[in-house]
């Protein structure tokens, strides 16, 4: 129990599930990667095939995961998995990268609105940090009365946000074609190691662009049906995430060419300039603003969650556990945006956000490995849900996660690096924070 006379509120449902997917995984990355991607493979079905198995493999994950958030209900993510599975310390650790990680991908969707809005209204003469902070200021004031007021905020800020890309995405798969490729010779597509190399390098692009599709299994306590509604609400949501990214990703060839997408360092603006001539970048700071909205909503709304369930485990002060009678988790909330506001105007939201890529496949990895874990040690606990295809699916995930750990080191050395030191510091910082939280009675 925690120290508040109030608990988490079971009243969400399939609608929130999709919208808050939706929200934590489309964001503005989606309108800059194309770029890259088709510059890496610069053939259309290549190019194109990279995103449908993207998000074959976060159908795939999504369906394993399922599993393990129906079979524990509980608010808080990766944390409550990784605890249950493997015990105290793995949970505290997954927790710990978890919070940090989420809490850097608020900062930068805040930062990405402040910028579209200083660029875009000079006349209001405000920096752009202070727009960013007020962002996120405004939405931890919209959550805070209740979970219901966050949950009908999300929804609309989701479906907002799906109209707005599925718009450009029409508009560029109906407008006339290919403009004129580039003046230089065209690229020609790797052959041999280069196009393995190639092809993980992508991938990994990819699978950062489609990270955010377990955003619903941060609400375990407070989904009203889990058995039926968190499986629902997860492949839903991938599916309109696929639909979207696919969607744009046609647009985005259809309109530039595969050539010209591969010079393009930010493929919506290029693609909106051609389609709707000058109106072209104002089109595309208003889907900006639009996503990093939603993005900023249902990623402080779900990162939360993670420090209060380190909380109600005596992981973290009891009062960062505290819920106010609306159902929201007001100690985690404050908390979190204190540490969100911090990474703004500190600038190191962008340390953080280097890491945060193999971290997040470290959590999936965690996650993937606590099914097998929990089929073994608890094979007696009701499951609602088993995860599709096992033990199959769940091995191809995990796999998958495995070797982009390992690539890792080679794609990106010094960072993973980083990443492991933060791990290793995660040590001394769980033994100081158990020593100083458990003097008083466990939560």
């Amino acid at each position: 129990m925690t120290d508040s006379k109030h608990s988490l509120l079971r009243v969400l449902g399939v609608a929130f599930g999709v919208a808050i997917l939706v929200g934590n995984t489309i964001s503005v990355g989606i309108l800059r990667t194309p770029g890259e991607i088709a510059a890496a493979l610069p053939s259309t079905p290549w190019f194109l095939g990279v995103w449908i198995a993207g998000g074959l493999y976060a159908m795939l994950g999504a369906l394993t995961l399922a599993e393990l958030a129906v079979m524990i209900p509980q608010s808080g993510g990766n944390y409550v998995f990784a605890r249950r599975a493997m015990g105290e310390y793995p949970g505290f650790l997954i927790g710990w990268t978890d919070w940090l990680s989420c809490s850097a991908a608020v900062a930068a969707s805040a930062i990405a609105f402040g910028e579209v809005v200083a660029l875009s209204i000079p006349r209001l003469g405000v920096p752009q940090s202070v727009i960013s902070v007020l962002a996120v200021l405004f939405f931890t004031a919209i959550q805070w009365p209740g979970v219901k007021q966050s949950d009908r905020s999300q929804q609309l800020l989701s479906v907002v946000k799906i109209a707005a890309l599925l718009t450009v995405a029409i508009a560029g798969i109906s407008s006339t074609g290919a403009v004129s490729g580039p003046s230089t010779a065209p690229a020609a597509l790797p052959t041999g190691m280069a196009f393995v190399t190639a092809l993980i390098v992508v991938f990994q692009s990819v699978l950062f662009t489609y990270d955010g599709w377990n955003g619903v299994t941060y609400f375990g306590g407070e989904i009203s049906d889990p058995g039926k509604q968190i499986p629902r609400a997860m492949a839903y949501g991938v599916l309109a995430v696929v639909v979207v990214y696919l969607g744009l990703n046609v647009a985005f060839v259809h309109v530039l060419g595969i050539h010209g997408l591969a010079g393009a360092k930010f493929a919506a603006s290029d693609a909106a300039q051609v389609m709707f001539g000058t109106r072209g970048e104002l089109i595309v700071q208003v889907v900006t603003a639009i996503s990093a909205l939603g993005g900023i909503n249902a990623i402080l709304m779900l990162t939360s969650r993670i420090p209060y369930a380190m909380a109600r485990d005596g992981l973290l002060p009891r009062a960062v556990a505290r819920v106010n009678v609306g159902g929201t988790p007001v100690g985690a909330l404050a908390v979190t945006s204190l540490v969100c506001i911090g990474l703004i105007v500190s600038g190191s939201f962008n340390t953080v956000l280097a890491l945060a890529a193999f971290f997040y496949v470290l959590q999936y990895a965690v996650n993937f490995s606590a099914v097998f874990m929990l089929r073994r040690s608890e094979p007696d606990t009701p499951r609602p849900y088993r995860a599709w295809g096992y033990p199959v699916v769940p091995a191809i995930v995990l796999i998958g996660a495995m070797a982009f750990l390992i690539g890792s080191f080679k794609g990106d050395y010094e960072n993973t690096m980083r990443s492991v030191a933060v791990i290793a510091i995660s040590v001394p910082v769980y033994l100081v924070a158990r020593r100083l939280l458990r003097g008083s009675p466990a939560i």
